[in-house]
């Protein structure tokens, strides 16, 4: 039993960190209030971002700021960003628990180094469609929307 494996309470500082290109897509109907409510079950909400880039509609970001989610708009890439902000929260000491939303297998190592360093992860996934197995393995836990 690791260190915070019992700190599933409002003392456990949660990080949640969407990637929006990625599942923010028609062919999903992800909802920003149950993300929200999925890092809530976990503890105390810390740490809420929403990535996207200079495509994003401002109907997305209005919705994400309005469900108390930090837009972070780039004209890079998102996927480095998102990654570079997890593991800064994650090794600054600001959450306990990193919940990665996402389908892409390259937030295995954000995950991955969140674990060595005793956080209790979660890997969510817009569905099955193209769902990242690598992502949903490396994490505690992992969740299917939809």
């Amino acid at each position: 039993m690791g260190l915070l494996d019992g700190l599933r309470s409002d003392s456990a500082r949660v990080g949640i960190f969407v990637d929006g290109p990625n599942v923010f897509r028609a062919e999903f109907d992800v909802d920003l209030d149950e993300l929200r409510a999925i890092a809530r079950e976990e503890g105390s909400v810390a740490v809420a971002r929403v990535y996207v880039d200079e495509n994003a509609s401002s109907g997305l970001i209005q919705a994400a700021e309005a469900r108390g989610f930090e837009v972070v708009t780039t004209s890079g890439d998102v996927d480095v960003r998102l990654a570079v902000d997890a593991v800064e929260a994650a090794t600054a000491g600001q959450v306990d628990t990193l919940v990665v939303v996402s389908r892409d297998t390259d937030f295995k190592p954000v995950v991955e180094t969140a674990a060595k360093r005793g956080l209790r992860t979660i890997a969510v996934a817009p569905g099955t469609h193209g769902r990242s197995d690598a992502l949903r393995n490396a994490a505690n836990d992992e969740i299917t929307l939809g």
